[in-house]
């Protein structure tokens, strides 16, 4: 993994820390840092059926509905986002954010989506691979969380595939389009990757 990383403002709540643009690129994608110029992409991402039936947002009304939910991945220092692009054409498959605890707990939350034509071939797994990684090496981070809803066998294969380990069920948390789901919390930490 090749890992690039552009010094920016003092961040919050990481006394000492600085925010940092981060780039990751692995054998077949680059996640790229989340703009607004990304939005139009990650409509369409978000319009697509199949990737709005585990999506707590749904789908979008419009562009700007798209770019106001996804915003605090562009712009707040305790949450970094990226377009997942694949390597070799620079095609948008999907995004992946990464949401900052407070520094005292060194942990933080992963979340991705990619559009279902890129389901099945390993890109999610491969990206979740590098964040994990960024945030354990690079990050300092002890722990990352993640969840899902507990139908959606993809994205529980995916985190499971990258070392989390299911640690408990949220009844009735997520409103979904077909109503309320329960969810699987999950989570990896450092030391389970030694």
């Amino acid at each position: 993994m090749l890992l690039w990383l552009r010094q920016g403002k003092k961040q919050q709540p990481f006394s000492n820390c600085h925010i940092f643009t981060v780039y990751v690129v692995t054998s077949s994608l680059k996640l790229n840092p989340l703009t607004e110029g990304d939005m139009t992409d990650v409509h369409i991402l978000n319009s697509h059926e199949k990737v709005a039936r585990f999506n707590t947002i749904g789908i979008p009304s419009d562009l700007n509905a798209t770019l106001e939910f996804h915003k605090p991945m562009i712009d707040n220092p305790d949450y970094i986002g990226w377009s997942i692009r694949l390597k070799d054409d620079n095609t948008f498959i999907g995004i992946m954010g990464l949401r900052l605890a407070p520094a005292r707990f060194r942990s933080g939350e992963v979340h991705y989506s990619v559009i279902p034509k890129y389901w099945g071939r390993g890109f999610a797994t491969e990206a979740v691979k590098a964040i994990v990684d960024l945030a354990f090496n690079t990050l300092n981070l002890h722990r990352i969380e993640a969840g899902c809803a507990v139908e959606n066998c993809a994205s529980i294969r995916v985190l499971e595939k990258t070392g989390f380990v299911k640690e408990g069920r949220k009844r009735k948390v997520l409103p979904l389009q077909n109503g309320w789901s329960d969810n699987y919390e999950y989570a990896i930490l450092k030391e389970d990757l030694k």
